[in-house]
């Protein structure tokens, strides 16, 4: 297919790889953009933590929580970062949060549908539609995740004024000040570094061989490596594979706040301290508008098109 400039443009910024390697992986994948990206990768030519998805859209990140047990994270777009900023948004997404830790829904269209919890007499969409004709922009309920503790509790962490909110459930039998303090502090680690996975063994096999399957091609790739042996090469790739698992993995990552520890050692030293059986069961991570693209109004070619050029 014909390769465009547009579709240069858009895999540089997804890659952040040159615009010629950009043309010249389009054309090797006949313009299929995952492909491409693919190929990038393969090359050396593209970071493994670029997404096909940059994360653009306005709006907010709102957590409610119930009790040390219970917690829902919302996502809610708006059009604009002027209107994410607005009260009247704030306190609707609020709300919607509130909706979610209560609700009993399994997926956003049931959750849409029950009966809003401020208003029983109106849907949660219909709740939806109102403000959006009120504030005069368009939103969206996005998402939302609850999170139930069965053995233990739950923190939660809003970073950036509502740009990310997380939750993290962990599994103790004891449940305190420090042991909470601990928890919010692994909440804003996974704020800051984004972990995939709580441990290596949640990494699913087909994420470890895809992977390996990319460092591979990037070691192939690389003329250094030319006369090196298979087996040497080999091992180069277990310990590239080994350090990427460490930084998508939370209880490998160094901890924030003391590079000397990892997460789990950290958590290990809490429990210890506290008389606890302490361990990270789960976490959630929205960042606001992540897999969305904001839409980049052209105002010059908007105002040529009006006047007919």
């Amino acid at each position: 297919m014909a390769i465009t400039a547009a579709m240069v443009k858009e895999l540089r910024e997804l890659s952040g790889a040159g615009m010629m390697d950009c043309k010249k992986a389009l054309n090797e994948t006949n313009g299929d953009m995952e492909a491409a990206m693919e190929f990038l990768r393969k090359n050396g030519q593209a970071k493994a933590e670029k997404k096909a998805g940059r994360i653009a859209a306005e709006g907010l990140c709102r957590i409610a929580v119930k009790g040390d047990t219970s917690a829902a994270v919302v996502e809610v777009n708006s059009e604009t970062d002027f209107v994410a900023k607005n009260e009247s948004f704030q306190e609707f997404v609020a709300a919607v949060a509130e909706q979610a830790v209560n609700t009993d829904a399994a997926d956003i269209d049931a959750f849409m549908a029950e009966a809003w919890n401020a208003d029983p007499a109106k849907t949660v969409k219909e709740a939806l539609v109102e403000k959006i004709a009120t504030i005069g922009e368009n939103l969206n309920i996005r998402r939302f995740e609850k999170v139930t503790a069965e053995h233990g509790c739950v923190v939660s962490y809003i970073h950036g004024g509502g740009r990310i909110g997380v939750i993290v459930e962990a599994d103790t039998d004891v449940v305190n000040d420090a042991v909470k303090e601990c928890l919010s502090n692994v909440a804003m680690q996974v704020a800051a570094l984004a972990p995939k996975y709580v441990a290596t063994a949640d990494v699913p096999e087909e994420y470890k061989e895809h992977e390996k399957e990319i460092l591979m091609a990037q070691a192939q790739n690389d003329p250094k490596n030319a006369n090196k042996p298979a087996n040497i090469i080999e091992k180069m790739i277990s310990g590239r594979l080994a350090k990427e698992l460490k930084e998508v993995c939370l209880l490998e990552q160094a901890y924030v706040k003391d590079g000397d520890l990892t997460v789990a050692k950290y958590v290990e030293q809490v429990a210890k301290e506290n008389g606890a059986a302490l361990s990270i069961k789960k976490f959630v991570r929205f960042e606001t508008g992540e897999g969305l693209e904001k839409k980049v109004d052209d105002f010059a070619a908007e105002v040529a098109a009006q006047v007919g050029l």
